[in-house]
């Protein structure tokens, strides 16, 4: 029966990362994998999360089974992080996910149990958002996420939720849009909550990369902005970049159900679906996260290291837009954009000669990791994109 299985692609960035790791230059950019790295290029582990665990390796007294919602004591630390103080948390209930992909696959097939047949997305998008969309046999529709003006496409999203029916799902990103970096503003954000709130399009809201743009709270705005409008809605969350856990796996996932007295039987429906797909997630970092969360002393800690992130990456903006039009690429609305990733308009020929002669590494849609440019390399950067045009 094997026999039968035809060869699959590799995955694009998986591939990206041997080929990096194989390249000899000393002078090697990685742009390609989505980590944070400091000015030094390193990816960190964080003090605060390296106090938790040798905590955790102190108190810790058996690794016994949780159970497949995980740790319900990192999911209630976490919860007030993303929802804020003033949301009806009566109708919030959550659990543990391997990562925040398996926040967004439990909250596609939550949704496919539910009778959804089809999740409109905006492209680009991260890929595996529509791999996970169709492996669970579901219909993709989709619509611009970005204007030609490099701004969020408002319009776009809100003609596909006046065209979806009810009972179709929409996938938005939070913040920090992978891979564009675009966001939709705080008005365009208004707009969308009360089109979901008049439409019957359940939203199922990915918010991966929380504190890495402007803040914690204000990363949080677009999604709480539409939880406050709609009756019902699906979250995804991801530990991996905010606490700097990429290996260790550490998501959520969330229902916001219509009353609360709901929230049983649908999370006996979640439990179902994720006891089938990963029986109970991995525990580690999760509970290094919840040691974080319950203590001030380390929440400090966290919040100023968070901090620092965020304003590294927010000064190797500041300085690639500096450099304006390069190469035929104008940098400028990088400097717009937030998190870790932007676009650049470059094409297959020009990214695989950027590669070869200059040893830049980045996937081969244009994306790149701002994080993976530093004072040492930025301007090597800007001198091949002039060197290739």
């Amino acid at each position: 029966m094997l026999d039968a299985l035809a060869p699959q692609p590799a995955d694009a960035l998986l591939a990206l990362i041997k080929l990096h790791a194989a390249d000899p230059r000393s002078d090697k950019i990685d742009l390609g994998v989505g980590v944070y790295r400091t000015g030094q290029g390193d990816t960190p582990v964080l003090g605060a999360i390296k106090a938790a665990e040798q905590r955790l390796l102190e108190t810790q007294t058996s690794k016994a089974y949780l159970g497949p919602e995980g740790d319900m004591g990192f999911v209630a630390a976490l919860t007030p992080r993303i929802f804020g103080a003033d949301f009806d948390l009566s109708r919030i209930e959550g659990m543990q996910t391997p990562g925040g992909t398996g926040g967004v696959r439990l909250a596609v097939a939550l949704a496919k149990k539910a009778g959804a047949t089809r999740v409109w997305m905006g492209t680009p998008s991260w890929p595996n958002h529509a791999q996970i969309i169709a492996d669970l046999g579901l219909e993709l529709k989709t619509f611009a996420h970005a204007a030609p003006n490099g701004i969020a496409d408002g319009e776009a999203v809100l003609a596909a939720i006046a065209g979806a029916q009810a009972g179709d799902a929409i996938l938005l990103h939070g913040c920090c849009h992978n891979p564009t970096g675009i966001d939709y503003d705080a008005a365009q954000w208004d707009a969308i909550a009360a089109a979901l709130a008049a439409s019957g399009v359940l939203p199922i809201l990915d918010l991966a990369y929380q504190g890495l743009g402007h803040g914690m709270a204000e990363d949080a705005a677009g999604l709480r902005t539409v939880l406050a409008a709609v009756p019902e809605a699906l979250v995804a969350y991801s530990c991996d970049k905010n606490f700097g856990l990429y290996r260790d796996r550490v998501g959520a996932f969330y229902v916001v159900a219509r009353e609360g007295s709901q929230l049983p039987a649908i999370m006996s429906n979640g439990h179902a679906l994720a006891r089938a797909n990963w029986s109970m997630p991995p525990d580690h970092g999760a509970a290094a996260v919840r040691l974080v969360l319950e203590d001030p002393e380390l929440v400090a800690l966290w919040l100023d290291e968070l901090d620092t992130m965020r304003a590294r990456i927010r000064q190797v903006r500041t300085a690639l837009a500096a450099a304006g039009m390069v190469g035929g690429v104008d940098l400028a609305p990088v400097g717009r954009q937030n998190g870790l990733f932007s676009v650049l308009p470059l094409g297959a020929e020009r990214i695989a000669r950027l590669r070869a002669h200059h040893g830049i590494y980045m996937a081969g849609s244009g994306r790149i990791n701002v994080a993976g440019l530093t004072s040492g390399n930025l301007d090597a950067f800007v001198a091949a994109l002039a060197a290739t045009a």
